[in-house]
């Protein structure tokens, strides 16, 4: 029953045959520093080339949870640091699927007051999605839909981002999938069928993202931030988080995924280059209540370099 059970929950929640439901991106806590994977106008928005890692592990015990690793990049470029470039590779697995993204950024950043700066982004790609039917449970052997897997099936991909942002404030409106695509196995269409039988439909992911910064002393800082994802077919997810920031190296807060999840974040900068983050969430459906489910985790790597007339005074927020 373990290992039965929480596949059936999986494969309902990540993809379905029927193509009127849509599949979602990949979700994280510390969503915070993973911006350029979903707003390609953040790239080189925080002025040095910045290199991020992120996995995670989603409701551990669980067989076929999702499990996400993120690798991401993003730089100014040229001296007047109005150009942008950023680039995101993101594995994520779920059940019996495998899909690697792989996207470039471009941005352009219009300075709107002394400290505003308006930035358009554009993104462009693909994903390779790989099906592995042998994972699943069959209730009959002899079905001609697991005969095939899917292997490295490639879909292109375009998104458009904007991005807002002063010292203390930042807000951003983003689709970072424009192209819908349909995943299906051709190889179950004959001439005695009409039917085709979709494993998945990637729809077009909304973003809003915001958040601002309180100077609670000269030593405390405090950022609330929302994250809010729209994809028709889904309900909307919404998360909330705060941060509070300590003698510029400690990072704690708390966060809080509408009706799904409660989480708890820490965060320590190393050097000025280099800071690590760790997160920590828990279920508050049913689904959380389960004895199988220990929780999900992240686990946050980035690295920055700065140029020697450009150290780091404080650390940036966002």
């Amino acid at each position: 029953m373990k290992n039965i059970y929480p596949r059936i929950v999986i494969i309902l929640l990540s993809f379905t045959f029927n193509p009127s439901y849509g599949q979602q991106d990949a979700q994280y806590t510390q969503y915070m520093y993973n911006t350029v994977s979903v707003n390609p106008a953040y790239a080189g928005s925080r002025g040095v080339l910045s290199i991020m890692g992120l996995h995670r592990s989603q409701w551990v015990g669980l067989d076929g949870a999702p499990r996400t690793q993120t690798l991401t990049l993003n730089t100014p470029l040229g001296g007047s640091e109005r150009l942008g470039l950023g680039v995101s590779i993101v594995n994520d697995e779920i059940g019996p699927t495998d899909e690697t993204y792989f996207d470039i950024d471009f941005s352009y950043t219009i300075p709107t007051s002394e400290q505003g700066k308006l930035s358009l982004g554009i993104k462009a790609g693909g994903h390779l999605l790989n099906v592995d039917f042998q994972k699943l449970s069959q209730f009959n052997g002899n079905d001609a839909l697991f005969e095939n897997n899917i292997d490295n099936k490639f879909s292109p991909n375009v998104g458009v981002g904007v991005y807002y942002h002063t010292h203390k404030f930042y807000f951003g409106l983003s689709a970072p999938n424009l192209l819908e695509t349909d995943h299906f196995d051709e190889s179950t269409t004959n001439s005695s069928s009409e039917a085709v039988s979709f494993l998945a439909e990637e729809r077009i992911n909304y973003y809003l993202i915001s958040g601002y910064v309180f100077d609670l002393s000269d030593d405390i800082k405090f950022k609330p931030a929302v994250l809010s994802k729209l994809v028709f077919g889904a309900p909307l997810q919404v998360d909330l988080s705060a941060n509070f920031l300590l003698y510029d190296r400690l990072t704690l807060g708390v966060a809080y995924r509408w009706s799904a999840a409660a989480s708890a974040m820490v965060g320590f900068q190393i050097s000025d280059s280099l800071m690590i983050g760790l997160a920590y969430d828990r279920e508050v459906t049913q689904l959380g209540q389960t004895q199988f489910n220990d929780g999900s985790y992240e686990v946050m790597l980035r690295f920055e370099l700065f140029k020697k007339y450009n150290r780091m005074l404080t650390p940036r927020f966002f």
